[in-house]
C-alpha cells in the first residue's frame, strides 16, 4: 500500500470522477490512466450555447455540463470534461485530456493540459496547469506555474520525508490539496505536492511535500532605504 493515497489529500465522495482513484494507490494514480478514462467516457454532450468566437477542437470529444459561461476568445480541445456552472474566461487555453468538477473557474490566458480539478478548484489568470491534480475549492493566483517536466527530463521523483519517491512519470506537475491557497506568480516545481488546507505566500518557487495545515511563506525582508 503506497503511503501518499488520495484520502490525505481529497474527499471524493460526491466527485463525479472518483474512480480515477484506486485505493491503495498514489495519489497521482489517475495521471496514469487519465487519457483512457476519456476515451471511455461518452463525451459530445455540451449542454449549453457555445460563442461563435469560442473555439471547439474536437467537440464531439468534449463534455460541458449546464450552467457553465464560455467567455469569447476561449479555446477548448477535445477529449475532455468540464463539469456545471465553470467559468472558462477569454482567452483561456484548455488542451486535451482535462477533466474540471462542477463550479470550476479557469482564468484569462491561463493555460490548462492533461489535469484534474475537483468540485470548485479555480486555476486563475495567466496560470499554467500541466499534468497535475487540483483539489476542491483550492485556489491557484494569478501567474502560478505548476511545471511538469524536469531540467533534465528524467522521470519525477516526489521528496517525501528524507526519501525520493519515484513517480514513473516522465511529466509530473503538482497535487495540491482540498482548501490549498497558492499566492500569486508562485512557482511549484514538478512533483510538488501540498496537503489540504495549506496556504502559501506569493512569489514562492516550492518543490517536495508539504503537510496538510501548514504556512508557507519567504522569511527574507525586502529592505527599502533611501538614496540621494
Amino acid at each position: 500500500m503506497h503511503f501518499l493515497t488520495a484520502n490525505l489529500f481529497f474527499i471524493l465522495d460526491r466527485y463525479a470522477h472518483a474512480s480515477l482513484w484506486q485505493e491503495g494507490e498514489a495519489v497521482w494514480f489517475p495521471l496514469y490512466q487519465l487519457k483512457s478514462y476519456c476515451a471511455s467516457q461518452k463525451l459530445g454532450d455540451i449542454q449549453i450555447d457555445i460563442p461563435s468566437t469560442v473555439h471547439l477542437i474536437n467537440p464531439e470529444l468534449i463534455t460541458i455540463g449546464a450552467g457553465t459561461v464560455n467567455e469569447p476568445g476561449a479555446l477548448i480541445q477535445g477529449p475532455c470534461i468540464i463539469g456545471r456552472r465553470c467559468a472558462i474566461a477569454h482567452g483561456a487555453y484548455i488542451r486535451s485530456h482535462v477533466i474540471m468538477g462542477d463550479d470550476c473557474k479557469v482564468g484569462h490566458s491561463a493555460e490548462l493540459k492533461h489535469s484534474i480539478l475537483l468540485d470548485g478548484a479555480s486555476a486563475t489568470h495567466f496560470t499554467y496547469l500541466g499534468d497535475s491534480i487540483v483539489g476542491a475549492r483550492a485556489n491557484l493566483g494569478a501567474g502560478v506555474k505548476c511545471s511538469n517536466l524536469p531540467l533534465d527530463t528524467t522521470k519525477v521523483t516526489v521528496r517525501f520525508e528524507n526519501t525520493q519517491v519515484k513517480s514513473g512519470l516522465k511529466k509530473f506537475g503538482a497535487i495540491i490539496g482540498d482548501d490549498v491557497q497558492i499566492g500569486c506568480n508562485s512557482v511549484l516545481n514538478p512533483g510538488t505536492i501540498i496537503g489540504k488546507e495549506t496556504i502559501c505566500h506569493p512569489l514562492l518557487n516550492m518543490s517536495g511535500y508539504i503537510p496538510p495545515r501548514s504556512l508557507v511563506r519567504n522569511t527574507k525582508e525586502i529592505q527599502v532605504e533611501t538614496h540621494v
